[in-house]
């Protein structure tokens, strides 16, 4: 499918695009309520799992893809209302999360996967799905979105036709529709008629666009949903049709909004994009990925969301306004200098004060493009903040306390170097909250406190300065205990 040096080049990208999901899959985990199902929250989980299966499949990271497979089937059952969110199953999916990312955190360092922990978490889930906990009957739950589709229902096999118009501009992320067509051959009998309408004239033609669409029919007996997962790393960048002709009853499935999901869609989900693409109607962000050929980046839809990855990511996720600013201020530099270039040629001392004038601008503009540049490194804290409420709800569940956390000032900037090193001292500050600040629920509820603890962690300006603060409403310090202390000491 791919070659190793085209691999090597993808993988980076890959990685980060999985380390992202992984995020967004804890951090939903996290907020899900015991015993509720709350679709927005699983759909966004499903997503994120699923395009992770998908990308790995892709690149040839079997081992990931099979796994994941097993993860989808139980989040499948609880978007299906076949089952509700149980302790164990919240258990069971952040466990699950665990190994992927060590699984991504392998095939990062070149390293032999841990089949050890593969085949315990892999057995946890098929624990869960063998099991009664947590399942609401035969009969579906009215939160259930999803309607099993003609292919699903028939027996034997079923003729799809599909349509298949990429973009204008799909080659050039790297994507090419023969290997979509390739890899739905293997799925049974297929029949191809290309459509060439589209095709400008040779003199006008660009060879890095592409022009073509096609209508293809399909004889197999797999599910609708194996159709989609060939489409799943091009569903931005194209429009695609699948439709099931067998049965009494056809049904239709546009890729862009699968039909299990269209009830489900957040209104707020955002675009993304990496060096090219569109432009996140929200918050554009712009990708910067060092060494990777432009040719290879694809532009992907995900939630907003930008976690940890890997302790030092080589890319940036950067507002667009801010690549705009740079971009103006060096349009800037290039006018002041074309003024002064031509005092080159032709200057006396009547043109002294223009050239003065022309000089402080040349100071000003450098001056501007260099704090630009600077804020081109600028990341959000949430970078570093969104492994916290994992780190809590672990420890909260070791030591049998109950303890909320709550964040704020997320979108507070800092270097991206200094991202990476807080992180650490931070976690140390949060443990020590939560494991010697926050009293037990017994001693709480005796010193008439709710049986909640709360952790503060916030970030916000104050004196030109970033100030990051730990704060929990705990017993505090022992005042005696300290005195005593610091008496013996000095």
């Amino acid at each position: 499918m791919f070659g190793e040096d085209d691999l090597e080049e993808i993988k980076p990208i890959f990685l980060e695009e999985s380390y992202e999901g992984l995020d967004v899959m804890e951090s939903g985990l996290l907020g899900l309520d015991i015993g509720d199902v709350d679709l927005d929250a699983i759909n966004n989980i499903f997503r994120a799992a699923h395009s992770i299966k998908g990308g790995a499949a892709t690149f040839g990271f079997n081992a990931v893809s099979e796994f994941t497979h097993g993860l989808e089937t139980l989040l499948d059952q609880v978007r299906a209302g076949e089952r509700v969110v149980t302790p164990d199953a919240v258990a069971v999916l952040l466990a699950s999360v665990d190994c992927l990312r060590e699984m991504l955190d392998a095939i990062r360092d070149d390293a032999e996967i841990d089949d050890a922990k593969r085949a315990e978490v892999s057995a946890r889930i098929e624990e869960m799905l063998g099991s009664d906990d947590g399942k609401v009957g035969s009969e579906p739950a009215e939160q259930s979105v999803r309607q099993a589709s003609p292919a699903e229902e028939a027996d034997g096999p079923q003729t799809y036709l599909i349509v298949y118009r990429p973009n204008t501009e799909i080659l050039k992320t790297g994507n090419d529709p023969v290997h979509i067509i390739r890899e739905l051959s293997k799925l049974g009998e297929l029949s191809v008629e290309a459509d060439a309408s589209q095709l400008p004239a040779y003199e006008n033609l660009d060879p890095t666009d592409c022009h073509l669409s096609w209508t293809m029919t399909l004889e197999s007996d797999c599910e609708i949903e194996a159709i989609r997962e060939v489409f799943d790393w091009v569903e931005d960048v194209a429009d695609i049709q699948i439709t099931c002709l067998s049965g009494e009853a056809p049904a239709e499935d546009t890729a862009d909004e699968p039909a299990e999901e269209a009830e489900a869609e957040p209104e707020a989900e955002t675009d993304k994009v990496e060096a090219s693409g569109e432009q996140d109607e929200k918050q554009p962000q712009l990708r910067v990925v060092p060494d990777a050929p432009e040719r290879r980046k694809t532009d992907r839809r995900k939630d907003d969301r930008r976690g940890g990855g890997s302790p030092e990511s080589s890319s940036i996720r950067v507002d667009i306004g801010k690549i705009d600013a740079l971009l103006n201020l060096v349009g800037e530099l290039v006018i002041t200098q074309s003024a002064l270039n031509r005092f080159r040629k032709d200057f006396n001392e009547h043109d002294l004060e223009e050239l003065r004038d022309g000089l402080v601008q040349l100071e000003r503009n450098t001056r501007e493009l260099q704090e630009s540049a600077m804020q081109v490194r600028m990341l959000p804290i949430k970078v570093t903040f969104s492994r916290f409420p994992r780190l809590v709800h672990d420890l909260s569940q070791q030591l049998g306390k109950k303890i909320q956390l709550n964040v704020s000032g997320e979108n507070t900037e800092l270097d991206k170097t200094v991202l990476e090193k807080i992180g650490d001292p931070l976690v140390h500050l949060i443990r020590n909250s939560v494991d010697h600040g926050i009293e037990s629920t017994e001693d709480r509820v005796a010193a008439g406190k709710s049986e909640t603890g709360t952790v503060n962690l916030s970030a916000y300006h104050e004196a030109g300065n970033i100030v990051i603060e730990v704060a929990d409403d705990g017993g505090g310090l022992n005042k005696a205990t300290l005195y005593r202390f610091g008496k013996h000491a000095f």
